[in-house]
């Protein structure tokens, strides 16, 4: 199924979670403003784009299809995280599983991988896959749209893949993220080139590496690399200081 189509979706409980902003007048206008919804928005923008709409997980079969290793070359980017065993790592907005069923390889023995997503049926999916294969070291939490609800300094890396542009809360989530990375703990964003019209996504659901730059920038984090070797996504790494 083609992915913007999915990404389309209704997604209820997202929405209407999001309108608690509206609810908060001094915080909204502080952070965000309201706009006209375009096809693929919600009407909010943030530091100079609108929020994309999200997936739902009526989408969960297009994340776990047979072409997206070949399309999004996943072997490149677990190299591009530098996993090592014992590492405890965050899946932020997890889906399936697809890529927390591969950190969980990778940082055995005695790691963990948090794996997290805010849809209920999201969940039951991946704790099924995780179960099928045998994997203790996947933990499903669920978190919420504002709140990634992992313990403080519990992570050593966090990464979210094709997510971030979708937060409804974008600055919540990440000042959550970065409670939870330990000092020196290191965040990914892993998102479609905007600078490049050949990745055939709409660009909604794109982010430049510049904008990923520009919304990091208002937390503690200093920008390590960005590797560009994938067909389609950006690995944008950011240290936390400290």
């Amino acid at each position: 199924m083609n992915p913007v189509m999915i990404r389309r979706c209704t997604w209820l409980a997202w929405l209407l979670a999001a309108g608690t902003a509206l609810a908060q007048p001094a915080a909204f206008a502080e952070r965000y403003s309201a706009v006209p919804a375009s096809a693929d928005g919600i009407g909010k923008r943030y530091m100079g784009r609108e929020i994309s709409a999200v997936m739902g997980w009526q989408g969960a079969a297009w994340l776990e299809r047979e072409e997206r290793d070949r399309e999004e070359r996943t072997d490149l980017l677990l190299a591009a995280l530098a996993l090592q065993p014992g590492m405890v790592v965050a899946d932020i907005g997890a889906g399936t599983g697809y890529l927390s069923r591969r950190l969980a390889t990778a940082v055995m023995p005695g790691g963990k991988v948090w794996a997290v997503d805010v849809q209920p049926e999201m969940i039951s999916l991946l704790q099924a896959g995780a179960k099928r294969l045998g994997l203790t070291q996947i933990e499903a939490r669920l978190g919420a749209v504002d709140d990634v609800r992992l313990p403080a300094a519990s992570v050593d890396l966090a990464v979210m893949v094709d997510v971030y542009h979708e937060l409804a809360h974008p600055y919540e989530v990440m000042a959550s993220v970065l409670k939870a990375l330990k000092p020196g703990g290191r965040v990914v964003f892993v998102e479609y080139k905007a600078e490049d019209p050949r990745v055939p996504i709409k660009p909604l659901h794109k982010m430049s590496e510049a904008q990923i730059k520009r919304e990091a920038a208002v937390f503690a984090l200093d920008w390590e690399r960005t590797v560009s070797t994938l067909p389609w996504q950006h690995v944008v790494v950011f240290r936390k200081r400290g």
